[in-house]
């Protein structure tokens, strides 16, 4: 078996929802969706059905825009839109549905090119730390802002029951911290998984490198080598690339908007091998 990981598929681009019929069978194979499937239900399960049939199991972590709550997207003319923790927990029993694997669900140990390896798709978000040390949280924005950055989560990503999206990242990361070190001595490496990068001098787009305030969190920059990482796995800057890091292998798998990848790559082409 094989394990293949895409991000940020972005599936409420029409070139982006075609482009999924591109994308060829491997049915002996797993598949990490990293986040940024698209920001609906409907989005989700289009993906689900249309990769489902060509894999032997998906595995779906949530990025920024399946967080949004935005009015009229919903799939349900009228409906409510849900908010937060709501919104995401919402999204975990969609994946239930599918037998799409979690961040709530058990850590599963599978085989791997003939190895053994431990797989642990993450949700941690991010909490404004990717900035510079004499910027004051409280000046985060201000910041960004002078630079010319915004950033739409700020609109439509909501935090509720939380007070902020940092007390949510807070608690994300404490949870998924004590589930890691609950793991022990287990001798498989592990496949960390997370829409949003560990690290923070992987989260610094060239053109808009103030945009790292969205993109991750300081709690997780020795997550790597403190829990025993073969590889690491994000998306979220659509800047795709693999780098290594104290020796373990960081991929970011972005597929991208139309835009970025159409003329430039096949939608085959953006699935990476993970291996460790």
């Amino acid at each position: 078996m094989k394990l293949f990981a895409v991000a940020d598929l972005h599936l409420g681009f029409a070139a982006n929802r075609e482009a999924l019929a591109e994308i060829q069978p491997r049915p002996e194979d797993w598949l990490i969706l990293a986040g940024d499937v698209g920001e609906t239900s409907n989005h989700l399960r289009l993906a689900f059905e249309s990769l489902l049939p060509k894999f032997k199991k998906l595995v779906w972590v949530p990025g920024n825009h399946e967080l949004w709550a935005v009015s009229g997207r919903d799939a349900e003319p009228g409906a409510r839109a849900l908010r937060g923790e709501e919104r995401y927990l919402a999204f975990v029993e969609l994946c239930r549905e599918y037998g799409v694997l979690t961040p709530e669900d058990d850590y599963p140990l599978i085989a791997v090119d003939g190895g053994l390896l431990r797989l642990v798709p993450m949700f941690l978000l991010y909490d404004y730390s990717f900035r510079p040390a004499d910027v004051a949280e409280e000046d985060a924005l201000a910041w960004a802002r002078a630079g010319g950055v915004r950033c739409a989560d700020e609109q439509f990503l909501a935090a509720e029951p939380f007070a902020s999206r940092s007390q949510w990242c807070r608690k994300r990361c404490e949870e998924t911290e004590a589930r890691l070190a609950a793991l022990g001595e287990d001798d498989a490496p592990r496949v960390l998984v997370n829409h949003w990068p560990l690290r923070e001098e992987l989260a610094r787009p060239p053109r808009i490198p103030r945009f790292s305030l969205w993109c991750g969190t300081t709690r997780t920059r020795d997550w790597h080598a403190r829990f025993k990482a073969g590889a690491v796995v994000s998306g979220h800057l659509h800047m795709p690339s693999s780098r290594i890091i104290d020796g373990v292998r960081f991929e970011e798998v972005s597929f991208g908007y139309p835009k970025q990848w159409r003329g430039r790559r096949a939608p085959d082409d953006a699935l990476r091998r993970i291996m460790v």
